[in-house]
């Protein structure tokens, strides 16, 4: 059983790597990370290098971190609210959801935030990198009662193996994964916070998208 779990998340990160496109570079102080963008999720994909492109993501901050769980940068909620609330003549704006389900909350995946709007659509100005924990057998049969879904055996290898939040699953777009750097995104997620989850010291990033020549270079890496 443990090589048949072993052999299903080889297959996965091959399929998950095959034909992407896209990477971008997050430049922290703690260091960098490197995020493939999933071409499954094209119309994500393609907002999030509008939004670098516009200076979004320039001297940023993952600003709210949960410890072994997610850590959110960008705007957080309360800004995005707030600046909608006080200006209501701008009305709503959310980016339609594009919820796939082979892709879900495994460790290192890079997620669209959003509020609780029914339609599940995302902030246009908030990414979350998912850290989460391993997961049982039992405690992922305890999220399928809850959620009244299966999940599928290839995922359950991984949160068994890697972790992640697999309760987030269906909820949320998750549009990319992390290739390089899941050291630094785990040092991040550590770090000293008040009782906010707001960093207690600034954790600042610039998203860089990777030229053609950078993203084959790390391909064949």
């Amino acid at each position: 059983m443990k090589n048949l779990s072993l052999f299903l998340l080889f297959m996965l990160f091959v399929i998950a790597g095959k034909a992407q496109s896209t990477f971008v570079r997050f430049a922290t102080n703690k260091g960098n990370i490197t995020v493939m963008l999933y071409d499954e999720t094209p119309a994500h994909r393609d907002m999030f290098l509008k939004s670098i492109k516009r200076g979004l993501y320039r001297n940023a901050e993952f600003n709210r971190v949960i410890k072994d769980f997610v850590s959110q940068g960008g705007e957080l909620d309360d800004t995005i609210l707030n600046r909608e609330k006080m200006n209501p003549q701008l009305g709503v704006k959310r980016f339609p959801a594009e919820i796939r389900p082979s892709i879900f909350h495994k460790k290192g995946a890079l997620g669209a935030g959003r509020d609780d709007n029914p339609g599940k659509a995302s902030y246009f100005s908030q990414i979350y990198l998912v850290v989460g924990k391993k997961q049982t057998d039992d405690q992922l049969d305890v999220i399928e009662q809850k959620k009244n879904r299966k999940i599928p055996v290839v995922q359950r290898a991984v949160y068994k193996t890697i972790g992640g939040t697999p309760h987030l699953d269906q909820d949320y777009t998750i549009f990319g994964e992390i290739v390089e750097g899941m050291d630094v995104a785990d040092a991040i997620n550590r770090v000293a916070t008040d009782k906010n989850d707001v960093p207690l010291k600034a954790v600042v990033f610039n998203a860089v998208v990777l030229s053609k020549k950078e993203a084959i270079k790390l391909k064949r890496n």
